[in-house]
């Protein structure tokens, strides 16, 4: 496969699994706070694969791509340790998710807040054991896996 093509299958992995994620929303799987983190940098290889269309296969573009792949798995590492009781979580989303530190009097009488936390320590859906954030590291790792086999082509179509 040539660098370009490398470059648009990652982004358009990603892009894949940007839509699963929707779509599991769609299926009333509400997203907590790090499944909405993990999100961010698959729209940034998504915009990167743009670019790569745009601009054509360039290294910067493909150690973005990489990055951005890298980013979201580690998140989504972070986010299964926290799912697995490796490791603490945000208090914001995680234990009993009423902590009231560092809220205002004004967000505590808001009428405007969400009236139901996701938890971020919760396994809303899981596949094989493992939780929708371990398959987010899973393939992540692989996109990022194919972010880096573009930059080792030579060709500059």
């Amino acid at each position: 496969m040539t660098r370009k093509t490398l470059m648009l299958l990652a982004a358009f992995g990603s892009l894949a699994l940007l839509l699963g994620a929707f779509g599991f929303q769609a299926l009333g799987y509400a997203p907590c706070k790090l499944c909405l983190w993990q999100r961010w940098p698959h729209g940034a290889a998504i915009a990167i694969g743009a670019f790569v269309l745009l601009l054509g296969p360039l290294t910067l573009l493909g150690l973005a791509g990489a990055l951005a792949a890298l980013t979201t798995a580690g998140i989504g590492t972070y986010h299964t340790g926290i799912e697995r009781g490796w490791w603490p979580g945000p208090t914001s989303c995680t234990g009993g998710g009423n902590v009231l530190e560092g809220l205002s009097g004004s967000d505590m009488l808001s009428l405007d807040a969400p009236t139901g936390v996701v938890m971020c320590d919760e396994v809303a859906w899981s596949f094989a054991g493992l939780s929708m954030a371990s398959w987010n590291v899973i393939f992540s790792l692989l996109l990022a896996l194919i972010w880096l086999a573009a930059l080792r082509q030579r060709d500059r179509d």
